[in-house]
């Protein structure tokens, strides 16, 4: 079987379920079973303020309650008070996200992430060395439950549109596998809004002359469709609902930009602490940089005040850069030329013109570029929050909140 010749193409959707909700249930073993509802910015006694935000996740337990995401905090809180307000932790989520893509890369690197929590994987070239292609998607799911404890939802099949589908048809913690050649009749049935791209206009549109199912669609003369959703959408609307669809795994290179910003939960008008806060985000930024490979020549800085009032101030560094003290440095240069002394609702520290990191062995290395990479590692093997560097230069700025170094 799978030292079969493959004449099709092998593709796997993979969907971690409620993923942000899902990460603070195990962190929080006393959130499992509970309607857990992440969202705002994090308050003094560790919960979330309502003001701040909209629900960015929902646990299965709110969800039964109609809470979803983009929904006000306060809207969601009102269809379920018993909720629990969890706030939101990119970077644990983060870590998580980087533990399953790491599984998924153990058996293809043709990886399209289109979120930290979901993906496409192009398995076709995997089949000879790991088995059938539901073979690998049924093995990434075990060792993703097994390494990380998350459950998630796959979709196999010969195309993207198919194996999405297939991924949602049955969440949480489902499995479809949609044969080569069953496309069309797998998709038959399902209602229109199950087709991604098919927005509420062309539904209205399409309803209009009673269709209600993909397969209906599928069946309607091409023309037809174009006429009432227009030639270039009509034409990858009629394609796809029967299940054609030759869009390739598109693997992403340097993305543009790279940022972390964060609301406060009360507004920060101090020096010190804004420069504090600075050398936490570039860290952040500068560890995004060198996981990705890239170096970066512009840096930005985001401020916004109590009132809203939002400024963006940036530096083209002389040269590119992955440090996180170069990033910090340029950072804190921007915030003492543009802070007004105002109060702060929003900091963010971002950078741009992105490219691909020379290879260099490690005692080539700038000493502040080794430092990093050290930490780096250590935060792998410790934790995010072990170590982390001050808001000034050099080593005797690190902050060890580890126990032991041998461990």
């Amino acid at each position: 079987m799978s030292g079969a010749a493959v004449t099709h193409r092998a593709i796997i959707h993979l969907d971690l379920d409620a993923f942000y909700a899902s990460v603070e249930q195990l962190r929080r073993p006393e959130l499992r079973g509970l309607p857990v509802i992440v969202g705002g910015a994090p308050s003094g006694d560790g919960g979330a303020q309502l003001n701040r935000g909209v629900v960015s996740a929902a646990s299965y337990e709110a969800r039964a309650f109609g809470v979803h995401s983009a929904m006000p905090l306060r809207t969601a809180l009102r269809l379920c008070p018993q909720a629990v307000l969890v706030p939101v932790d990119f970077r644990a989520y983060r870590d998580a996200s980087r533990t399953v893509f790491d599984i998924a890369r153990d058996y293809t690197p043709l990886i399209e992430p289109l979120s930290l929590d979901e993906a496409f994987l192009e398995v076709t070239g995997s089949i000879r060395r790991f088995g059938t292609a539901q073979h690998i998607a049924e093995e990434v799911r075990e060792r993703i439950l097994a390494t990380s404890g998350l459950h998630a939802s796959f979709g196999v099949a010969t195309c993207k549109t198919v194996a999405k589908i297939a991924s949602d048809l049955r969440k949480p913690r489902g499995f479809v596998v949609v044969e080569p050649g069953d496309e069309a009749s797998f998709l038959a049935p399902l209602p229109l809004r199950r087709l991604p791209g098919l927005g509420p206009a062309a539904e209205r549109a399409l309803s209009g002359l009673g269709i209600s199912t993909l397969g209906q669609l599928a069946a309607l003369p091409l023309d037809t469709v174009q006429r009432r959703t227009g030639r270039a959408s009509g034409t990858s609307l009629w394609e796809r609902a029967q299940g054609i669809d030759t869009a390739a795994v598109s693997v992403p290179g340097a993305p543009r930009s790279v940022s972390r910003e964060e609301t406060f939960a009360r507004d920060v008008a101090q020096r010190d602490e804004l420069h504090a806060r600075i050398a936490e985000l570039a860290g952040d930024v500068g560890a995004r940089l060198r996981s990705g490979g890239w170096t970066a020549r512009t840096v930005t800085l985001k401020l916004r005040y109590s009132d809203f009032t939002t400024i963006t101030r940036q530096e083209t560094l002389a040269s590119s850069t992955a440090t996180d003290t170069t990033v910090r440095n340029a950072a804190l240069a921007l915030l003492d030329a543009a802070w007004s002394g105002g109060a702060v609702r929003l900091l963010g520290v971002g950078v741009t013109g992105l490219a691909d990191a020379p290879q260099l062995d490690l005692f080539d290395r700038p000493a502040n570029d080794r430092i990093d990479h050290t930490l780096d590692r250590l935060r792998e093997r410790f934790g995010q929050t072990a170590i982390r560097r001050g808001t000034g230069e050099g080593l005797h700025d690190l902050d060890w909140r580890g126990d032991d170094l041998r461990r």
